[in-house]
């Protein structure tokens, strides 16, 4: 799981971390010298039996089920399971314990939890210059043929709230498949669409433009978005300067 691996690289666990997913794109010098045991759903299982790992991190919503159950017949797995910001907090005091690694992991869920309750001071001073009851109606994309958006049962729901949006799609759950009639049924004032897992660029917002007059679309960054290890440090000042150039844009 990219974001874990993230997270073990932060706690300082340069030796004992021996294999990584193709994902695990952070940090740099890890991706490039770290076995590759396969994709999130593709884990070579005979290449991780030979690392002979004390301890395998998997995730529920990333991993293969038969695979996960497959490796834990013969080695240890600890199973995540992250569906928002409070979530994420337990897993890093989880992982930080299981490493060994306690007072690294609950220095960084002190400093997350301060940053974003300044983030949650920023978007009240915000809303204050605002019309509160003008929160814009988003949609945020994963995917594209077919769109796919998030539900209000996942991380990145969590992470559009504490931003101040209404997730158009939060009465749904994990990522359904939407179309763009949908989008407009919804009244969605602001399209969001992720730089992962499908890579959206300009021309994406310029071919949804056509469909969607009256709807800000914008690119933005998916991990901070959706990674919930040690990123979230980063998340909220990109969120807090994300949210007033949003508002701004779509006031005018």
């Amino acid at each position: 799981m990219p974001s874990q691996t993230e997270l073990l690289h932060y706690l300082g666990l340069e030796q004992e971390t021996t294999g990584i997913t193709k994902f695990c794109v952070h940090p740099k010098e890890w991706f490039h010298k770290k076995i590759r045991v396969g994709g999130t759903k593709t884990i070579n299982i005979n290449l991780v039996r030979q690392l002979q790992p004390d301890l395998i991190i998997a995730n529920k919503e990333e991993n293969v089920r038969e695979q996960v159950e497959e490796l834990a017949k013969d080695h240890a797995v600890w199973l995540t399971d992250v569906n928002n910001l409070e979530d994420a907090l337990e897993m890093i005091k989880d992982i930080g314990e299981l490493t060994g690694k306690e007072k690294e992991a609950s220095v960084l869920v002190n400093e997350i939890n301060t940053r974003f309750h300044l983030l949650s001071a920023q978007q009240q001073t915000q809303n204050s210059q605002h019309d509160p009851a003008g929160k814009p109606r988003t949609a945020y994309l994963i995917w594209r043929d077919p769109y796919m958006t998030v539900g209000g049962d996942t991380f990145i729901n969590d992470m559009l709230v504490k931003c101040g949006f209404i997730n158009a799609f939060g009465d749904k759950e994990r990522y359904p498949e939407i179309n763009v009639a949908e989008l407009k049924t919804q009244n969605c004032k602001l399209l969001l669409l992720s730089s992962e897992p499908y890579p959206f660029k300009q021309k994406h917002i310029d071919e949804l433009s056509e469909q969607l007059p009256g709807c800000k679309i914008i690119l933005v960054d998916g991990e901070m978005f959706s990674w919930y290890g040690s990123r979230l440090l980063l998340a909220p000042d990109y969120f807090n300067e994300f949210t007033s150039r949003v508002l701004n844009h779509i006031e005018r």
